[in-house]
């Protein structure tokens, strides 16, 4: 079965709130927003809308005025620029964004992605040194560089001006030696939005780029918010602040886009674009995008967000599906050899780690991530070269994951990431101490703890609250939802299984229909949850969101399960 887990019912919303809130209804949405802290009604319609509320001028951000000021002499003195992205969907989409942008404004200049294989992540010297054979003058990172310190120092050494922007946890105590560092979490950043993805913070260069020109520079801008929705959801930064603006809008220019590789990509992923919300990036475009850097090299995904030729576009998309199929079979496949390794290594162990020579480096994030959601503990697969492993770290809220490799840096040749997710590369002969140094830090902070995964719902509520006008006034306001604003889910009790099915590959989704006390039924879908099937009570509590559902041009509502209790 499943991994058991901790329903979180939030408290009822205060008689205060209920009354400030009292022109939102239906009631429910009051309690929803009151979950996600809005209590006046200004507060809660400047969220519904997706207004900032504060000041969202690119120029507070510590560096932006000097990196816009060297692009603009740049551009001027024809200097050939080139922008040094990541091969995941945030690097790459940053990097088509800037180089649309600057391309816009008459600049020399190229996109430039590194083979995730041969080169690794982030800046490396060998890269620099062939854009100053080609004549480069100015680099500008993006989504990368800021834990590359000594590549920095290369760069200056070649003569090369760097422009760093990144959204990674800086080392403050060791900021890379650039001409400009672009960074909203560096120490003194006053930007009051620390949680922009890269190609966000890729989108504040052009919005100050493009703040003294002409009119056009707003439909421009806007033109770019496509790319800002596709690396933002698909980078998992949180949908709250200026992100869920940005997404939101970026949502509504994906639903016009004239951008011809979208459209191929929409086309392969069987998605009507005009119908397109965050869950479709997060799991039927990205996962396409990431394709191609996981399994081979990034540029196929950068040349299709940036191809005007639909022959081209759609030869694209049909090559990153067709490499999608292929990622998914192989994280199949390294997941259950990673189970093997990660649990007779140490089963009760509060970090589970797996390295092997035969893992693909592209995949082994992906392996970890099923690992940390299967066992609820930090998971690490690393793939086993020559000399170097590589290892891709996912986590729990629990356990910070950068903050850990960060006490291990010593033994690392570089790292870097978030709180949940994080990569890095040690030498061989350090790696059984590295291995070691990590099982301890996590079991120093988990032992004693709850290992039990969390879910929150906003409200206990019967069958019959839950009407597709609930949805249609209410619930699909709250989009964009998604990582750090979840959608809304709910619990209902004792209801009765009427019915019961698997669908899917190897029966591993549950269909259900259900019914309340007072006959009232719903459609719900679980999925992963088919191993219920076998032993399906007559009643159980559910734990729900609710969403519309369209097959064969016909919308239906259906309740999507998240967890089951038997009664």
């Amino acid at each position: 079965m499943p991994l058991s887990k901790h329903w979180n019912v939030l408290p009822r919303i205060t008689p205060e709130a209920d009354d400030a809130l009292n022109k939102l209804n239906p009631p429910l949405l009051r309690q929803i927003l009151f979950n996600r802290g809005y209590a006046t009604d200004a507060e809660a319609r400047s969220f519904l809308r997706a207004e900032p509320g504060f000041n969202t001028d690119p120029f507070q951000m510590t560096g932006m005025q000097q990196a816009v000021e060297r692009i603009r002499f740049a551009i001027q003195n024809n200097e050939p620029i080139a922008v040094y992205g990541d091969y995941d969907v945030d690097g790459v989409t940053a990097t088509a964004l800037l180089v649309e942008t600057l391309q816009k404004m008459g600049a020399d200049v190229r996109g430039y992605i590194p083979n995730r294989f041969e080169e690794g992540y982030g800046l490396n010297n060998n890269a620099l040194e062939e854009l100053k054979a080609d004549g480069v003058k100015l680099v500008i990172t993006v989504d990368c560089g800021i834990r590359s310190p000594n590549e920095a120092l290369h760069a200056q050494t070649l003569g090369l001006d760097l422009i760093i922007s990144d959204h990674h946890h800086p080392d403050n105590e060791n900021l890379p030696p650039a001409f400009a560092v672009i960074n909203p979490k560096q120490h003194g950043d006053n930007y009051p939005d620390k949680d922009l993805a890269g190609v966000g913070i890729a989108y504040k260069i052009a919005e100050a780029l493009l703040s003294n020109e002409n009119n056009s520079s707003l439909l421009a801008l806007n033109s770019l918010l496509d790319l800002v929705a596709l690396g933002t959801v698909a980078d998992l930064a949180p949908l709250v602040g200026e992100n869920r603006v940005l997404v939101k809008k970026g949502l509504r220019q994906m639903q016009q886009t004239k951008r011809q590789g979208l459209f191929s990509l929409a086309a392969v992923s069987e998605l009507v674009l005009q119908k397109v919300n965050a869950g479709h990036i997060g799991f039927m475009l990205g996962p396409r995008l990431n394709a191609a850097g996981r399994l081979k090299e990034a540029l196929a995904a950068f040349e299709l967000l940036t191809t005007n030729d639909p022959f081209k576009a759609g030869s694209l998309a049909q090559q990153l599906d067709m490499q999608n199929r292929e990622r998914q079979r192989i994280t199949r496949d390294m997941q259950t050899r990673a189970e093997e390794i990660a649990l007779s290594d140490d089963s009760e162990a509060y970090l589970l780690f797996a390295a092997h020579q035969e893992f693909n480096s592209g995949v082994v994030g992906l392996a970890a991530s099923r690992l940390t959601e299967k066992y609820y503990r930090p998971a690490i697969v690393a793939s086993q070269g020559e000399e170097e492993t590589r290892g891709s770290c996912r986590s729990i809220p629990e356990f910070h994951i950068t903050d850990a490799l960060d006490q291990c840096a010593d033994l690392l040749v570089r790292h870097g990431g978030h709180a949940a997710a994080a990569g890095f590369t040690v030498k061989n002969e350090n790696l059984p101490e590295l291995v070691a140094q990590l099982k301890n830090i996590a079991e120093e902070k988990l032992s004693g703890t709850d290992l039990t995964p969390t879910v929150t719902a906003d409200a206990e509520v019967s069958l019959g609250d839950i009407r597709p006008e609930l949805y249609e006034k209410a619930l699909k306001y709250l989009e964009p939802t998604g990582y750090g604003n979840r959608e809304p889910s709910f619990v209902a009790r004792n209801v009765k299984v009427k019915n019961s099915r698997v669908v899917g590959a190897d029966g591993k989704h549950l269909k259900l229909t259900l019914e309340d006390e007072k006959g009232y039924s719903h459609d719900a879908i679980g999925f992963r949850l088919g191993e219920w099937h076998k032993s399906m009570p007559a009643r159980v509590d559910v734990l729900f969101t609710y969403e519309p559902n369209e097959f064969n041009g016909r919308v239906n509502y259906q309740l999507n399960l998240k967890d089951l209790k038997a009664i």
